[in-house]
């Protein structure tokens, strides 16, 4: 059975090479290297098999990307501290949405009013849209990219209408389908200032359980290029829900 790796990091400004992968099923450590051919080279390494091979890796590969605990224990906070990021974020705060629905939005009114009218409806005064609204006018960037299921659940047509709310106080929404984010991870996840992750995590209800923040720089990279490449691939919401 293959092994579900994931890429960790590298010092490499070009090729990518050298690099760390890590098994998530187990959580062993994959180098990646220029291999060690010269026959004086490998009669010096001791305990050294005959199925094994030996890589060249820089020393900054293993300090800036190897993981630093054994197994790293999570840093759990409360709604508020969640949301005082909101606030306090310098210059960017993005999220990755990848569920199906989310337990928030089916008891919110406003998804009710879009079932029963095609429509959703928005209060410009709620907290969120005047503090959105006054971060993006100070010069700040907030965003999302959703990923979509075809055909897309009610909860996500939903937000595909609500969008345009969002983007009318300066939210930068786009979209991918399912099948065209096959790379990203299945998480959920706010990154403030590529400095800060804070994960979501939830039950099989939809319902956020607990919110872990993550500073490790390796692993905050790590999610930052994930933001990259969902950016990358991501289509505008309103030509998203054109083609839709």
């Amino acid at each position: 059975m293959a092994r579900r790796l994931r890429f960790t990091g590298t010092d490499s400004k070009v090729d990518g090479c050298p690099a760390l992968h890590t098994d998530e099923g187990t959580g062993e450590i994959i180098v990646q290297g220029a291999p060690v051919t010269d026959p004086a080279d490998l009669a010096q390494l001791q305990h050294f098999g005959p199925d094994d091979v030996a890589v060249v890796v820089p020393r900054e590969l293993l300090v800036n990307w190897g993981p630093k605990e054994m197994e790293r224990v999570p840093e759990l906070v409360d709604r508020v501290t969640f949301r005082r990021l909101f606030e306090n974020f310098e210059h960017t705060a993005w999220r990755l949405e990848t569920r199906r629905g989310y337990a928030s939005d089916r008891q919110d009114p406003d998804f009710r009013a879009f079932l029963a009218t095609g429509s959703s409806p928005c209060d410009p005064d709620e907290p969120w849209f005047v503090n959105i609204k006054a971060q993006t006018e100070a010069g700040k960037v907030v965003g999302r990219v959703r990923v979509a299921d075809r055909p897309m659940t009610p909860e996500q047509r939903f937000l595909l209408d609500y969008a345009r709310h969002n983007a009318a106080v300066g939210e930068n929404i786009r979209y991918l389908w399912r099948e065209d984010a096959a790379g990203l991870p299945a998480e959920d996840f706010w990154i403030f200032d590529s400095r800060i992750v804070a994960l979501l995590h939830f039950d099989d209800a939809d319902n956020i359980t607990d919110i872990e923040l993550i500073t490790e720089p390796a692993e905050v990279v790590r999610y930052a290029i994930v933001r990259d490449t969902a950016m990358h691939h991501a289509t505008p919401f309103d030509q998203f829900a054109a083609t839709e």
